[in-house]
């Protein structure tokens, strides 16, 4: 069934316009809303830049029956993935279910402004699919703790999680063979590290005790990690 929407653009009005114009986009029968999630506009000239989830959480109020969705979100620098995937876990309550989490690996227009500077599309894709897997694995409440090359995670759990996992959407551009695997499986249905662990002599845990985290990535790309990483599932 086709589905029309309509673009929040962030970077062409204010909050308070954004607010109204979603309201209006409802009542003339759009199904969904998307809104962009930047730090500054592509052109100055366009004047705006507010901060997204604020008026994400004043969309949720002010709409009854249009879905939202971000289009898309960063996940790599300006944001921790853990504080994205309690942004969405609240906005899924809030909407009462009428959220959708787009994704994107970003651009240096609006990520370095942290000052850490703008890593190449190597490094922007490992940064990405690490920070999937850790969105992924708290909005399901199978994940706690996690050691990745970029990311790290220490006994991180969401207290306010609807009991249906908010869907995720990649936004094309970003969906590279190391993205997919982590973007499509479920935390549940990842196999364990141990299937393509580098040890593979290493005896598994025992029950009832942490498991070792998978990789999305195959086998050779473990080789660019000194230091594999691993997370903890707090789930069976």
């Amino acid at each position: 069934m086709l589905k029309l929407g309509y673009k929040l653009m962030s970077e062409e009005h204010g909050p308070l316009a954004l607010v109204r114009n979603a309201t209006r986009a409802e009542q003339a029968g759009f199904d969904f809303a998307a809104i962009s999630d930047h730090f500054f506009p592509w052109l100055e000239e366009q004047g705006h830049a507010p901060f997204a989830w604020s008026v994400l959480g004043a969309l949720a109020n002010a709409t009854r029956r249009m879905a939202l969705m971000t289009a898309v979100t960063c996940p790599i620098m300006r944001y921790h993935p853990a504080i994205i995937a309690q942004a969405t876990a609240t906005m899924a309550l809030l909407s009462n279910g009428r959220f959708t989490l787009g994704l994107g690996a970003g651009e240096r227009l609006n990520e370095h402004v942290i000052g850490a500077g703008w890593p190449g599309r190597g490094e922007r894709q490992e940064r990405f699919a690490e920070a999937i897997e850790i969105i992924q694995g708290l909005l399901a409440g199978e994940l706690t703790n996690y050691r990745g090359r970029y990311f790290q995670l220490d006994h991180a759990r969401l207290f306010d999680r609807p009991n249906s996992k908010p869907p995720v959407a990649i936004a094309a551009g970003a969906s590279r063979p190391r993205v997919l695997p982590a973007a499509k499986a479920t935390p549940s249905s990842r196999p364990k590290r141990a299937a393509i662990s580098l040890k593979p002599s290493s005896p598994p845990a025992a029950p009832g005790r942490a498991m070792p985290k998978w990789r999305c990535a195959t086998r050779s790309t473990w080789k660019l990690h000194a230091k594999p990483p691993t997370a903890i599932s707090a789930g069976p």
